[in-house]
C-alpha cells in the first residue's frame, strides 16, 4: 500500500499529515522517525542558511563602521519584518515568524557591534 503524501521540488518524499498511534506511527504509515529525520534535514539547510545571512551581516557591519553607520537601524528592521511577513506562507501566524526574526537579527547585531 503506497504512502499518503506528496512530493517536494527535490522529489523527497513529505508525508501527509496523520494523528499518530501509541507506537508512533501515523494513521497513514509514517513513522515519527520519518519525520525526524526530515526535520534533521531542514535543520542543516537552517544552519546553511543562517550562517550566510551571518557573513552577510558582518559585511554590512563593515560598511557600516567604514561609513559611520550605526548598527541599529530600526527603519530597515521594519522592511525586513513587513517582508518576512508578505512573504510568509504559514502555518506559523505572523506574529510567530517575527518572533523568530526578531532574535535573527537580534544576534546579527550583536555580531557586527563585536567586530567594531
Amino acid at each position: 500500500m503506497a504512502k499518503a503524501g506528496s512530493y517536494d521540488s527535490a522529489c523527497e518524499f513529505i508525508p501527509q499529515r496523520g494523528s499518530l498511534s501509541v507506537a508512533g506511527t501515523a494513521r497513514n504509515g509514517v513513522d515519527i522517525t520519518d519525520w525526524r529525520k526530515k526535520i534533521d534535514a531542514m535543520d542543516e539547510q537552517i544552519v546553511q542558511l543562517i550562517s550566510q545571512r551571518a557573513e552577510a551581516a558582518k559585511a554590512i557591519g563593515d560598511l557600516k563602521r567604514e561609513t559611520s553607520l550605526p548598527v541599529y537601524e530600526p527603519h530597515r528592521e521594519q522592511d525586513v519584518f513587513a517582508h518576512v511577513k508578505a512573504i510568509n506562507p504559514g502555518p506559523l501566524a505572523d506574529g510567530e515568524l517575527l518572533h523568530v526574526y526578531e532574535r535573527i537579527i537580534d544576534v546579527m547585531r550583536t555580531l557586527q557591534r563585536r567586530d567594531i
